[in-house]
């Protein structure tokens, strides 16, 4: 007689809100690299070593992040929150996360308009990104086990990484995913395709009408200034490189409120920064309008997030009970797994310059695997290396 070994993932109990306060906190301030970078952290903060959430519920979370607008990252720690502790975990998580990003950037803004200059950060950069690459591919392996469930999941995130490597958009890629899942389960348990494939298609279609929409051009001001963050929050898909295009059309090209010099400049300090790529408007707030400029932008882009996961996270459970739209969430889910993979490998490229940047890495990875050291430490020490070495 064969004995058959169950692997379960046991969830600890939820986390009083100054445990959760704590914990995203100290993310807010050690979470470099943006969106793949976060999430991999988080799985290995609330996952690996917390146990907070199963590796499935994980990738629910991080497979609706996906789906709807705005920061993709920031909108999975919201979704931890809401998850853990409700109301009040949603709101806890979401501006312990951001708040420390915003913070750091209004200072380098204030700097900025001071000295007409970013501060240098190229030292600490170098020895950042290499920790931030081991820590995503350990996620990625992680996370791919529970998202690869099967061979047709396995052929659709091989697909969706070869076509989004050859420059098919990131909403396309998803949808598309999900629906040839769903559409698979019907098919096979001869069903009628979920309604919620149309659902998110008439969302997707209607955000790109909205942002087609185009504005009167009018001096700079806080309440223009919210508008049209709280625009791009609403609607924009995909990383910080894409947010350059968005803010580019309106600010640059539109509005004139802002150079392309100026709009670069906003992008790196998003980039360089800990916490959310998003807070690159906060960094435009204060450089158009101030203090308040900075607090007016930062609420305008990161209000859509916090509505939207409000909105959706209690869905979740019952789209996992659904078994075709169950199906479309596994779709997304490889999806995501698969974009995660084709941003790493550019990441990659970008940052393995060296001997020393490959040496970092490999021990990164090895401290990951062998003795489960929490990534902030790891993101610390990389950056002080990077100051050493540089």
């Amino acid at each position: 007689m064969r004995s058959v070994v169950v692997r379960v993932e046991v969830r600890e109990p939820s986390p009083r809100l100054g445990e959760l306060a704590s914990a995203f906190l100290r993310l807010g301030l050690t979470a470099f690299g943006g969106p793949a970078a976060h999430i991999a952290m988080m799985e290995n903060e609330f996952v690996s070593r917390r146990r907070w959430l199963t590796r499935e519920d994980f990738l629910d979370l991080v497979g609706a992040a996906s789906l709807i607008p705005g920061p993709s990252s920031s909108e999975v720690a919201i979704y931890i929150g809401q998850k853990m502790r409700g109301w009040l975990g949603l709101l806890i998580a979401g501006v312990c996360f951001i708040l420390p990003a915003a913070l750091i950037v209004s200072g380098i803004a204030w700097a900025y308009g001071r000295y007409g200059q970013l501060p240098k950060a190229v030292g600490v950069l170098y020895g950042i990104k290499p920790v931030i690459i081991a820590i995503v591919v350990q996620a990625l392996w992680v996370l791919g086990q529970s998202a690869i469930k099967n061979r047709f999941l396995a052929s659709l995130c091989i697909t969706a990484i070869i076509l989004n490597a050859a420059g098919v958009g990131v909403i396309t890629v998803l949808f598309g995913a999900g629906i040839i899942s769903a559409l698979a389960k019907a098919s096979a348990g001869r069903n009628k395709p979920s309604a919620v494939t149309l659902l998110v298609s008439v969302v997707s279609l209607s955000s790109a009408r909205l942002y087609a929409a185009e504005a009167t051009t009018a001096a700079v001001g806080l309440g223009r200034l919210f508008l049209v963050f709280l625009k791009v929050g609403a609607v924009q898909f995909g990383s910080g490189y894409v947010l350059l295009a968005f803010l580019r059309s309106d600010l640059v090209s539109r509005l004139h409120w802002m150079t392309e010099g100026q709009l670069l400049d906003a992008i790196a300090v998003g980039q360089f920064t800990p916490g959310p790529v998003f807070t690159t408007a906060t960094f435009i707030g204060w450089v158009t309008c101030g203090p308040w400029g900075a607090l007016i932008a930062t609420i305008g882009i990161f209000l859509p997030a916090f509505i939207l996961v409000s909105v959706s996270g209690p869905l979740i459970p019952r789209i996992r009970r659904s078994q075709i739209a169950g199906a479309f969430l596994d779709g997304v889910n490889v999806a995501t797994v698969a974009l995660m993979v084709v941003v790493s490998w550019f990441l990659g490229k970008a940052t393995f310059v060296d001997v020393p940047t490959v040496v970092i890495a490999i021990v990164s990875f090895g401290c990951l695997v062998s003795f489960q050291i929490n990534s902030a430490w790891l993101v610390l020490v990389g950056g002080l290396l990077g100051i050493l070495i540089s």
